[in-house]
């Protein structure tokens, strides 16, 4: 039985008024949904491949460190080459990220992204085994567990003299509609309409404002940039090859709530990015406002028709399979000055099943022993599980850093074992 509903989906005709400076944006109807004819979007990059034997435009990986190098043989590349979703998306398509990107011999990318949610099942072949080794061991008949009832966190509250901040952020994509590595114009501009207009039935403390980035003023720019509130235009290599860069700014924009603790971005590296944080230690009350937030969100677009896209298998389904699952990190700002020293600062992290970086963000150092700490995990273990595996983990590093004002040795608090959450 296919894992997935909707296939590909036509554009009606008629334009409806739509959010911010959008112009004008495609109102699919829900016969055009239900009916699903294969879309042989102009994304088909690799159409004239055909014409030539696998051999013959099977990349060279020979000096690649990705996940996508380490799995694609010639034989699954002869296998997959001429398939195609009923969006019309192409293998070549779905590694080409990998492909431009080498990596680096000591950091693995995944070097995959999906072009629509049907990319899962009709190149199983090469993203089960990417899937399984960057989850840690996902075997196809597992099934993935949500859980977003806060009130099963056991504490969560941080000394406020080591945790500066706290934050807990997903994404969701929105069913019957491609990826951000492939979409269309009219495609992305109908994922802004459904979840702006989505955002504007949030009542009480999660009421708030949506600004489209094509129709933003200076003044609104340049006070969301002053609150770190908005994101650029993407620069890694990682992201411009597989296209998530195309037609900047447009069908993009960014929601916060009036309290300006609950954001959403739309159309950045997936459909929608939610994200609750605030200043200080409480992790549990940032989480609970996240799940209400996120439940909030969810119930508004099904009232309108869609629905996210999720499978039992999988979870929900995001561009890039490092973030299947949950799709959440739940991370805080934490200052570690003496425990960053430590010379087993790495492997405590790592069996904590927590990573690190700078506080600026991916591939940034850290600045005044101050670290950026989340969770690894995002597959085959629920959102209350991996939060309370943050909570559990940032609880002891603190109490070691502690220990290490008092000069004390710490050797007796590193775990002996790697935490595990399934």
């Amino acid at each position: 039985m296919a894992l997935f509903g909707r296939l590909g989906m036509r554009l009606a005709t008629a334009t409806v008024a739509t959010v911010g400076g959008l112009g004008g944006a495609y109102l699919l109807t829900k016969q055009d949904r239900d009916v699903q004819p294969m879309v042989a979007h102009a994304r088909n990059w690799a159409t004239n491949t055909r014409q030539y034997p696998a051999a013959a435009e099977f990349p060279d990986l020979t000096k690649h460190n990705n996940y996508m190098s380490k799995h694609l043989t010639s034989g699954i590349y002869a296998r997959l080459r001429n398939k195609a979703t009923p969006n019309g998306v192409t293998i070549d398509q779905c590694i080409q990220t990998g492909v431009d990107n080498p990596g680096h011999p000591f950091i693995m990318t995944v070097g995959l992204t999906a072009g629509d949610e049907e990319s899962y099942e009709t190149f199983a072949e090469l993203f089960d085994r990417v899937i399984d080794d960057r989850h840690g061991g996902y075997k196809k008949t597992d099934k993935h567990p949500t859980d977003l009832d806060p009130k099963k966190i056991r504490g969560g509250n941080f000394d406020p003299a080591y945790v500066l901040s706290s934050r807990v952020r997903t994404g969701r994509g929105i069913r019957g509609l491609t990826l951000p590595p492939v979409c269309t114009r009219a495609e992305r501009r109908e994922v802004e309409r459904v979840v702006a207009d989505a955002l504007r039935g949030l009542t009480g403390d999660l009421k708030g404002t949506y600004y489209p980035l094509s129709g933003m003023t200076d003044a609104e720019q340049d006070r969301l940039i002053e609150e770190h509130f908005l994101f650029d235009k993407p620069v890694s290599p990682l992201l411009t090859a597989s296209g998530m860069g195309r037609d900047w700014p447009d069908g993009r924009g960014i929601f916060h709530n009036d309290k300006k603790n609950f954001l959403v971005w739309v159309n950045e590296e997936d459909h929608t990015r939610v994200i609750s944080m605030e200043k200080g230690g409480n992790m549990k009350n940032v989480f609970e406002r996240f799940c209400n937030g996120l439940k909030e969100v969810e119930g508004l677009i099904q009232k309108r028709g869609w629905e996210f896209q999720w499978n039992e298998h999988l979870g929900y389904i995001l561009t890039c399979p490092s973030n299947l699952g949950t799709g959440l990190r739940a991370g805080v700002h934490i200052k570690l000055p003496k425990l960053s020293k430590h010379a087993k600062f790495g492997e405590i992290l790592e069996k904590l099943r927590l990573q690190k970086r700078g506080t600026g963000g991916v591939d940034t150092a850290a600045t005044g022993g101050v670290y950026d700490v989340s969770n690894i995990d995002r597959l085959g273990s629920s959102e209350v599980q991996q939060v309370q595996g943050v909570v559990d983990g940032i609880e002891l590093l603190i109490r070691m850093e502690k220990e290490l004002e008092s000069n004390k040795r710490i050797e007796h608090l590193i775990p002996r074992e790697t935490v595990q959450f399934r």
